[in-house]
């Protein structure tokens, strides 16, 4: 047959399939969510959350996965270093794991008043030769032969430590730091806050120095006696206190109002001490009632934080005792 005698192509639908393929152009329909699929992470936090449910609908609750603790886990605990320090805390009952002197001590009444409290309290007393005693204290720190083991610092809440202080019916007297990372001046502030009749400490999670075991000596066992309460955030702790009825002064030495000329110093106040190098914060700054300078000579640039927080706490007891 020749090509002019073949039946033209007829156009349109043709014989086929019969649209047996159309499924697979459709595609799998919208993707499920996140939690539905067993394998993803949301869907075994819902089936964990499911049992739970369940489980507690029964009257039991179901136990926590188990966790093995490695073996190189961290010691967290302290050193509290030094006689005075170590009995201090001893005369407190601060918590404490160990007591660890050094090989041939020279015993004084310090020390022996050390052992016999660490006798009735039944604590295990390691005797080390002072090479080693130097090395686990740090060889910069002067231990005089003592030292004593302590568990991490239990920080308190800021408003359930000015809770406790108006359940006492005491007026209150606190300190809070902004931006003082070294420890040594938490614990000059602390032990001052014990001289002069500050209830508690304050200080931020963040960019601050805690109570660390530097921190515990130079307090000289205070730490033992003024609790250190730990702030999310600052600036929203000391909103939290103004509305509590409590005054925020801020120290600063372009403060507007000169410490000798205080009014609020015989009424519910905190006393915000700054880093020595930047100071106040501009969002704490903001929040504080007053920023009170402290008259200095000209000569003297500033004062280290400690020494602020010192004269400024001796000031607002001087004026309270009137």
């Amino acid at each position: 047959m020749s090509k002019s005698q073949r039946s033209p192509r007829k156009k349109g639908p043709q014989k086929g399939t019969g649209g047996h393929g159309r499924k697979a152009l459709e595609g799998k329909g919208p993707t499920p969510k996140a939690e539905d699929r067993s394998w993803h992470v949301a869907g075994k936090r819902k089936s964990a959350r499911e049992r739970f449910e369940a489980a507690a609908q029964k009257g039991r609750r179901p136990e926590p996965p188990r966790h093995r603790k490695p073996s190189s886990a961290k010691d967290d605990s302290e050193l509290v270093t030094g006689r005075n320090s170590v009995l201090e805390a001893l005369r407190t009952k601060t918590p404490a794991t160990t007591l660890i002197l050094a090989a041939r001590l020279e015993m004084d009444e310090r020390v022996k008043e050390i052992l016999s409290i660490a006798n009735k309290r039944g604590l295990p007393v390691l005797e080390v030769m002072r090479p080693e005693l130097d090395r686990l204290s740090g060889h910069d720190a002067v231990h005089q032969g003592v030292a004593l083991k302590v568990p991490p610092y239990q920080y308190a809440h800021p408003i359930e430590l000015l809770e406790q202080v108006v359940d006492r019916q005491q007026t209150p007297l606190l300190v809070a730091l902004d931006g003082v990372t070294d420890p040594r001046n938490l614990g000059a502030i602390i032990r001052s806050a014990a001289a002069f009749g500050a209830q508690g400490v304050i200080v931020p999670q963040r960019r601050s120095v805690g109570v660390t075991a530097s921190a515990w000596k130079t307090s000289a066992g205070a730490a033992a006696r003024v609790p250190v309460a730990m702030a999310t955030n600052l600036t929203t702790t000391l909103k939290e206190l103004k509305s509590q009825g409590v005054f925020v002064i801020g120290l600063d030495g372009d403060g507007d109002v000169p410490l000798h000329e205080l009014e609020l110093a015989e009424g519910p106040l905190v006393v915000v001490v700054g880093s020595e190098g930047k100071g106040l914060s501009r969002l704490v700054a903001e929040t504080c009632d007053a920023i009170v300078s402290i008259p200095i000579s000209s000569a003297t640039e500033s004062l280290n934080a400690g020494i602020a927080a010192s004269v400024t706490l001796y000031e607002v007891a001087k004026r309270r005792a009137r």
